[in-house]
């Protein structure tokens, strides 16, 4: 139902993954029992979980172990790996530089070109110790190096913009990059997004996509909402691109995967995008906590290094364990950042999904109180008064 927001306009309520909680059934599965298995371009994982194309979070090191997991790792095409020979001392530069001196450090940084030999190096490094070569970049350097990335045999491409479309209008200088006929000629998989509504969705998936990112701006080193004013909570964003998914399935018989991505923190926010409809999630603060990341305990977003508008920042997030202890556990923290496998596992047996379609089946409440209840947690968690 729309709501007047004042004469002449309206809008319509939407819902992040706080305002929502997961209704139990009437039986509940052994947390062993779960199948978490899932597959994107034809590529079958056993975690749903992708960690994000970004530099602070992965490197060669990372996506290999990520593969060797049961996950999936994203590598930056437009980032420091491909501008940069030995990029260790770069990040490292990006870690001690104080805040003020940050965001023009960056500029500096990334306006370095990126080498196409190096783009293969990454690909071929990845694959040679058995990982999964799962790339990014944007639409203009989809355009620029699609063919360096196929020649390089990398397994799935992400084209990957704060938001992607289409129908884009450019100046008649410049040739926007045609998506459709892009997914048609690349030998892999082609990934698009972001996005966040139904019927971008759907374009996307008649272009050829063989799975959409749904997000925009909700990322804790993304600034995107704050800067440019645009985005959808996600829990609605994910359920309105799920149900564009099952009408894509219902007249082609073919089945996009839709990746909720940013501003997921814990196993609680991963196991409420499934439950909204969700295949799989895109993290990244998570996995730049790793010991193994790159970020040396730093995180910053894609569109920090912008030259004309900053969309990121980069934030604090220590080091809390390894990265196996993340995805799969043993957990050592008790507030869901470690083993989000078990989470999942364990909130799927709680709610009777044997599979991560029934997963996305289950009952969701609105439950705003929930919200309070977290933030009255977090000022107690401040103040030292524990639970």
């Amino acid at each position: 139902m729309d709501i007047l927001i004042g004469r002449g306009k309206t809008a319509r309520r939407a819902y992040g993954i706080d305002e929502i909680a997961l209704v139990p059934g009437t039986r509940t599965i052994d947390p062993s029992l779960p199948d978490t298995s899932w597959a994107i371009g034809g590529i079958e994982r056993e975690i749903p979980i992708i960690a994000s194309a970004m530099d602070g979070v992965v490197d060669v090191k990372m996506a290999v172990l990520l593969s060797k997991l049961g996950g999936l790792g994203v590598l930056n095409l437009e980032g420091i790996q491909t501008r940069y020979d030995d990029p260790e001392p770069v990040l490292d530069r990006i870690a001690s530089v104080g805040k003020e001196e940050f965001v023009s450090l960056m500029q500096q940084l990334y306006a370095e070109p990126i080498k196409p030999a190096l783009i293969e190096k990454r690909i071929s490094q990845i694959k040679s110790q058995g990982g999964i070569a799962a790339v990014s970049a944007t639409p203009a350097g989809a355009s620029q190096f699609g063919s360096v990335v196929a020649k390089a045999g990398a397994d799935l491409f992400f084209i990957q913009a704060t938001v992607v479309s289409t129908d884009h209008l450019s100046p008649e200088s410049v040739t926007p990059l045609n998506l459709e006929k892009f997914c048609a000629e690349m030998p892999v998989p082609v990934i698009l997004g972001n996005c966040v509504t139904y019927e971008v969705t759907l374009k996307l998936m008649k272009a050829g996509a063989a799975a959409i990112l749904v997000g925009i701006g909700p990322g804790a080193a993304c600034t995107s909402r704050g800067v440019l004013g645009v985005g959808v909570p996600q829990a609605t964003a994910v359920a309105d691109c799920a149900a564009a998914r099952e009408e894509f399935y219902r007249e082609t018989g073919k089945y996009v995967p839709v990746i909720a991505d940013g501003g997921l923190i814990t196993g609680g926010d991963i196991c409420k995008c499934i439950a909204c409809g969700a295949d799989g999630v895109m993290i990244g603060s998570p996995f730049a906590r790793a010991k193994e990341a790159p970020g040396r305990g730093y995180h910053w977003g894609m569109a920090t290094p912008s030259p004309v508008l900053p969309r990121g920042t980069r934030i604090r997030v220590g080091s809390t364990g390894t990265l196996e202890q993340i995805l799969r556990g043993p957990a050592q923290l008790d507030d869901g950042t470690h083993n989000l496998l078990g989470a999942l596992k364990t909130s799927m047996g709680t709610l009777g999904a044997k599979n991560l379609k029934e997963m996305q089946e289950v009952e969701v409440v609105i439950a705003p109180s929930l919200l309070t209840e977290g933030k009255v947690y977090q000022k107690a968690q401040q103040l030292g008064m524990g639970k």
